[in-house]
């Protein structure tokens, strides 16, 4: 027997997650210079991080021989949240406060429930855990929380929610997610991932956190990586009850949150300017690449998020062609969605570069 073969079963069936292109990976492949690539895949903030947040990033380089101390962020993010220091994880970006939660409840002969579509970390982390994994049917490409819930069997210990959805980009109306949360068995914990929580329209939003104190098998996810534009520093939060936040801790690394991007999230909460312009720059984006699909007679999926996904027919032509023009969208058929790209939302000049190397893919 092989040394591989000494590897978990299911370890060996897991397929990697496959990050959107790197610039430089692109530049290397097709000869092109770094500065005339665009890249629109993994929904990064095109504004960069908050002056507020670099600044503190910069200061913070003169600790980091020292071990890192987490006690400051999460005080500021209880307060900002409405609970105490105890129901605050922090985690290495958002997707370690998912891994959390499966190390905490998942193994061998437990289930979790997921959506067809969603965020492609909801099968890494259940699967390398050993857990099963129950797929649930999309509903117009987004979460069918009736179907979810008559998934849940009795060995089911979590159900992974996003809210915005990633890929795909929809929205699920909060009352309908607080109608399920009241359906689902006490024993069983729902993660809602709100990743993109910032660029949900004002008047749609909800403080899921407080829901924390009716629902304690429910953990609140978010990162700093998208509209704070801190996704190189890595760095994400969970709230949730203070029992469900103690085995999470429990199986947590320690420090796993480094000094610069504490330093960085830290500030970043205070910068509301940055956040506004961010919010509006997607805003406006949004609807420059809506009008250009829609003059182009793709179907797409409404988002609420900073991206979008079109029906491009077959996929992974246009994405080549796409590449060939140096712009870099992302492929989905790994989501069951081979006839889909996806699009971040850029400035202005980047979106209107997509807009024109997609009308020559086309």
């Amino acid at each position: 027997m092989s040394l591989t073969e000494q590897a978990l079963a299911y370890v060996r069936a897991i397929s990697p997650y496959q990050p959107g292109k790197p610039i430089t990976e692109l530049a290397r492949e097709m000869g092109i210079p770094v500065d005339s690539i665009v890249k629109l895949a993994s929904n990064e903030n095109p504004l960069g991080m908050s002056p507020k947040a670099r600044q503190a990033v910069e200061a913070a380089l003169a600790g980091v021989e020292r071990y890192p101390d987490q006690f400051e962020l999460i005080a500021k993010l209880a307060a900002r949240c409405g609970v105490d220091q105890n129901q605050v994880v922090l985690g290495n970006g958002s997707n370690d406060v998912l891994d959390l939660v499966a190390r905490a409840f998942l193994a061998q002969g437990r289930s979790a429930v997921f959506a067809q579509h969603a965020f492609a970390v909801y099968p890494l982390a259940t699967l390398s855990i050993g857990g099963e994994l129950i797929c649930v049917p999309a509903k117009d490409f987004g979460h069918d929380l009736e179907a979810m819930l008559a998934a849940i069997r009795p060995d089911t210990r979590v159900v992974w929610i996003a809210n915005p959805n990633n890929p795909t980009g929809n929205f699920l109306p909060y009352p309908e997610v607080r109608a399920f949360l009241e359906k689902v068995p006490a024993d069983v914990v729902v993660v809602l991932d709100e990743a993109y929580n910032e660029y949900i329209p004002p008047e749609a939003r909800v403080d899921t956190a407080a829901w924390v104190a009716e629902f304690p098998n429910l953990v609140v996810c978010r990162t700093f990586s998208k509209i704070y534009g801190l996704a190189g520093l890595r760095i994400g939060y969970g709230v949730t009850s203070a029992a469900v936040a103690d085995l999470m801790n429990r199986v947590r690394q320690p420090f796993n949150v480094n000094n610069l991007a504490l330093a960085g999230a830290l500030a970043a909460l205070d910068d509301d300017e940055f956040l506004q312009a961010s919010y509006e720059l997607n805003r406006r984006g949004m609807a420059q690449i809506v009008a250009a699909l829609e003059k182009l007679g793709l179907t797409y999926i409404p988002s609420y998020g900073n991206f979008v996904t079109f029906k491009a027919g077959d996929g992974a032509a246009v994405n080549q062609k796409l590449l060939q023009q140096g712009v870099i969208v992302r492929p989905i058929g790994g989501y069951g969605m081979p006839e889909w790209l996806r699009v971040t939302i850029g400035s202005e000049a980047e979106n209107a570069r997509f807009i024109a190397a997609l009308e020559k893919a086309l």
